[in-house]
């Protein structure tokens, strides 16, 4: 069914689009932010949530415009959910550097970080409660995980973070079983105490005093898991120290299973280490102040499951059958992938169309990504193979005689992040190429519609290109940082020579509003919303304008879908 049968009320322009409300007349609800979304109380200061308005749906007509009574004519093709940067994190790991957060904001420590897992768990149970799109009302064909799934490579995020996804019961807690160990309650005024009647940064900005909330966090709960197969996409917080520094420095890898962590140094150290963590500059430096023994530490029960995982460690936890779930096996990974050097894959989402999963990730340390030439022109054979109509590097447009696949790529990085060429030691000889090199091939192909990533924490839709040349880049914001959505996305044929993506976004399922004595694990979700949208670091633009958020992107019309 189409959203023909929906009465828009039409209520207004927007550059490039038309602006409609609501979803499908027939659904009393869609289970998404079209139906109802957080909107603060108050003007001002530290805010509550409470459920709001929903969303409008924006048509944008950047790439093709539009075509009346497409929506009578429209054919599903695939549906399927992003998840993005859930960043499960184990916060009273040694291995890492809250002490930075004043320079480097929300990715050092977030006041609820403790909660990240009963984030992710309550988009899990939504998802399985939304089960269709809501405008091509075709059942939901998968998830896709987009990447920095854990927060710093540790084994047992790694665990924590499948059985999210498959189901099972987390106990978020490592160190000593009996205790919290992490920074929250060291008294430093830098953090957020919530036990702790004592003044801190965070409480004069408003952050209430709650009492039972590290120990909540700490207690077993369980995931129902997706009812639906999943993928996954590798990100660089699931390959490297905090998402930025190599792997194989042996003082920092000595960290995570040691028991000496450190809580904070004086504002000089903690920038120099902050500057290391983007600058190769600053590295010697700041591993000298590392194994100086200086600032203040405390000693921790060490924890063997904290040992960082490698990659290929990463792709065969996959394919475990223990970590199955709902499918495929392996979530898309292949024993072509388990040595851990090429972590790229395709697979199949419905019949006509192929996904694509990239690794724009390297080891070399340093947040931004790129692509190697290795994977490139592995991407480009094959987006070759299954499109009868291409161009070549020279602009040359080549016929053969083919079936031709409608693509959808995925990764972990936009292609503004891709910006970090230092080789990768998985394929040291292979040069990097940046984000504007992989816009260029993915125009030379007519069949491609959507670039589908994550990594900066924000909802931003991009076009590119003109004609038929042309594709969507659909950025979707984190699970771990406000405003903590997920996105579905519904590819349909509008038979009049254009296609349409209906993008959506997606809250948990957790109350708007919950009490801070709420110790259940929706009511830990619903605090772990608030509280990342009043930290100090929240981008309050992560949420996208609403030409990012609930959208139709028409697309120019492409070769037919057999």
């Amino acid at each position: 069914m189409g959203i023909s049968r929906r009465r828009f009320l039409q209520a207004g322009g927007v550059a490039g689009a038309s602006l409609v409300w609501g979803g499908p007349a027939w659904a009393a609800t869609t289970g998404t932010t079209l139906d109802v979304a957080a909107w603060a109380v108050g003007p001002a200061g530290y805010r509550r949530l409470q459920a709001g308005p929903g969303w409008p749906v924006v048509v944008r007509s950047d790439l093709a415009p539009p075509q009346g009574g497409r929506a009578d004519r429209r054919v599903p093709l695939a549906c399927f959910v992003q998840f993005s940067d859930m960043h499960v994190v184990d916060a009273q790991s040694p291995a890492r550097f809250e002490y930075t957060h004043p320079l480097l904001g929300a990715g050092a420590f977030r006041a609820h970080e403790t909660l990240a897992q009963h984030t992710s768990t309550a988009l899990v149970r939504k998802v399985n409660d939304i089960r269709n799109g809501p405008f091509s009302g075709r059942p939901i064909d998968f998830v896709m995980t987009t990447g920095d799934n854990t927060d710093n490579h540790e084994l047992v995020e790694l665990d924590w973070f499948l059985t999210v996804l498959n189901g099972g019961r987390i106990t978020a807690d490592t160190g000593d079983a009996g205790r919290y160990e992490g920074v929250q309650d060291s008294g430093v005024a830098s953090y957020w105490n919530p036990h702790r009647s004592t003044p801190d940064d965070y409480k004069a900005k408003g952050f209430p005093l709650v009492p039972g909330l590290l120990d909540a966090a700490r207690r077993p709960f369980d995931s129902p898991g997706l009812r639906i197969p999943w993928y996954s996409t590798f990100g660089n917080h699931d390959d490297s120290v905090v998402g930025s520094l190599p792997d194989g420095i042996p003082f920092i890898d000595a960290l995570y299973t040691g028991d000496r962590k450190v809580f904070g140094f004086d504002p000089a150290a903690a920038d120099v280490i902050g500057r290391a963590l983007r600058d190769p500059a600053y590295v010697p430096d700041a591993l000298a102040l590392l194994a100086s023994g200086a600032g203040l530490v405390r000693t921790v029960t060490p924890d063997p499951r904290r040992r960082p995982f490698s990659t290929g460690e990463f792709v065969r936890a996959h394919l475990d059958p223990r970590n199955t779930g709902p499918g495929p096996v392996g979530h898309g990974f292949t024993q072509d992938n388990a040595d851990g050097v090429d972590v790229f894959y395709t697979f199949r989402i419905a019949p006509g169309v192929t996904g694509v999963s990239l690794d724009t990730t390297t080891d070399a340390g340093f947040a931004e990504g790129s692509i190697g030439l290795h994977q490139y022109l592995w991407l480009e054979k094959v987006l070759k193979r299954n499109s009868s109509r291409y161009f070549d590097a020279f602009g040359f447009q080549h016929r053969q005689d083919v079936t031709d696949e409608l693509f959808v790529l995925f990764s972990h990085h936009t292609s503004w992040t891709m910006t970090n060429v230092l080789p990768d030691r998985r394929r040291p000889l292979d040069p990097r190429l940046t984000g504007d090199a992989l816009v260029d091939l993915l125009q030379r192909f007519p069949n491609v519609v959507a670039w589908v990533n994550g990594h900066t924490h924000e909802n931003r839709i991009v076009p590119h290109g003109t004609g038929d040349r042309a594709f969507w880049e659909i950025n979707t914001a984190a699970h771990v940082d406000h405003p903590q959505h997920a996105r579905v996305v519904e590819l349909v044929d509008n038979a009049d020579g254009t296609l349409s993506l209906f993008t959506t976004l997606v809250e948990g399922d957790a109350p708007y509003q919950a009490g801070y004595d709420d110790p259940t694990p929706s009511g830990l979700a619903s605090l772990a919303r608030e509280f990342a949208f009043n930290d100090p670091h929240a981008d309050p633009a992560a949420a996208g304008a609403v030409t990012d958020r609930n959208t139709e992107l028409v697309l120019a019309g492409r070769a037919p879908v057999r």
